[in-house]
């Protein structure tokens, strides 16, 4: 059934018509709810950047990325960037300057609904504070685009855990440091941290043994030349990021485990044959569906444009927003024209959302959001003609 929400309790107007239809089924449980009411208000809310989030040098060339830290964004240093807690979510803003401006979401495994909301809005803020020309995009974690991929040269790394938001309460305890990372990839190489246990590694891939003072590079014996060219770049990635700088990194090959190994994994017992890389699956369905977006009735409408790509260039009409549907290839594209409504604008985040959740695509999707002129090549392939 639909139930109406009374949205001032969250803002504060007193009694004004602030109302948001939510339908209520199995389907959505209270933290669903909670999201569509922040969404809904974030096209109510000014936003314009709150003191000392964004400042006048997030308009100059260069790589910044900010933590979601108790609804804030919070900068990290030059030294913590490319490790990511997959409890925390993120935004990272690749100014090109006459190039342009990417603005990437990134959302941890684990990050809490109410982070994942704040950066949504904090993108939102980011967005209009550079007058809407970024192109926005979002990932969760494991399902980076190469285009995020190559923001970070060293490699990146997913941490456990995360800071402490506004909603969770910090863990509790410490101890001695023993991680296992395992590197995998061609293109794209990821550090992911797995089970500290020899049942985590096998022959084809690399592999990081972090110890606190100690950080141990592993290569296997049937591991590609991309991964071992890789490892060391990560195992300086995270001495830099969690040591700062100061531990020992020892680089070694299957067959040549130290004492220090086999004391804090044990035996060394005979370990998995190289798997089957990821990257050699087939090339992913291209094909596509455009839709008019409207929000005239108060609620997302969807008008089917052209079910079938390549697409004429002139269906995009800049008064209005269009969704470019590649959900097979995982991936959905919002373009927003320059003449478009700023409701509009400002939803298109939650149109997105909205979309996936209505073709029950995956959470992983990756979302692109395009303005008007900023349009990719990877969006304009799919139609007849650019000029």
């Amino acid at each position: 059934m639909a139930q109406s929400y009374d949205a001032c309790w969250l803002h504060g107007c007193g009694g004004c018509a602030c109302k948001l239809e939510i339908q209520v089924s199995s389907l959505f449980d209270t933290f669903t709810a909670v999201f569509y009411m922040f969404s809904f208000l974030s096209l109510m809310l000014s936003f314009s950047a709150a003191p000392g989030q964004f400042g006048p040098e997030v308009r100059e060339p260069g790589l910044r990325c900010w933590r979601v830290e108790k609804m804030k964004a919070v900068p990290l240093k030059s030294s913590e960037v490319g490790a990511f807690f997959n409890g925390d979510s993120y935004l990272v803003l690749h100014n090109k300057g006459d190039q342009g401006a990417d603005l990437h979401m990134w959302l941890g495994e684990k990050s809490s609904r109410d982070e994942q909301v704040a950066c949504a809005m904090l993108a939102t803020q980011l967005d209009n504070f550079l007058s809407g020309e970024p192109v926005q995009h979002r990932h969760v974690q494991g399902y980076e685009s190469p285009e995020f991929m190559h923001l970070f040269p060293r490699g990146i790394s997913y941490k456990e855990g995360g800071v402490e938001s506004g909603f969770r309460k910090p863990q509790s305890g410490s101890g001695p440091v023993q991680r296992l990372y395992h590197i995998k990839g061609k293109k794209n190489i990821r550090a992911k941290e797995v089970d500290f246990t020899w049942d985590s590694f096998n022959k084809g891939d690399c592999f990081i043994l972090d110890l606190g003072e100690t950080i141990v590079s592993w290569v296997g014996s049937q591991a590609n030349i991309f991964e071992k060219q890789k490892v060391l770049e990560i195992a300086t990635l995270i001495r830099d990021t969690e040591r700062h700088g100061k531990a020992q990194i020892s680089h070694i090959c299957e067959g040549e485990e130290t004492p220090e190994m086999l004391k804090v994994l044990g035996p060394k017992p005979e370990l998995k044959e190289s798997t089957p890389e990821d990257d050699s699956q087939a090339d992913a369905n291209n094909s596509a569906c455009l839709y008019k977006v409207s929000d005239a009735t108060g609620s997302m409408k969807l008008t089917k444009a052209s079910e079938k790509n390549p697409f004429a260039k002139d269906l995009l009409l800049r008064d209005d927003c269009f969704i470019l549907d590649n959900g097979a290839n995982g991936k959905i594209f919002v373009w927003k024209g320059s003449g478009a409504n700023a409701q509009e604008k400002n939803a298109a985040l939650k149109m997105a959302d909205d979309f996936i959740q209505k073709m029950n695509y995956p959470r992983k999707t990756q979302v692109e959001i395009l303005p008007q002129g900023r349009e990719t090549a990877i969006f304009k392939q799919f139609f007849k003609t650019w000029n």
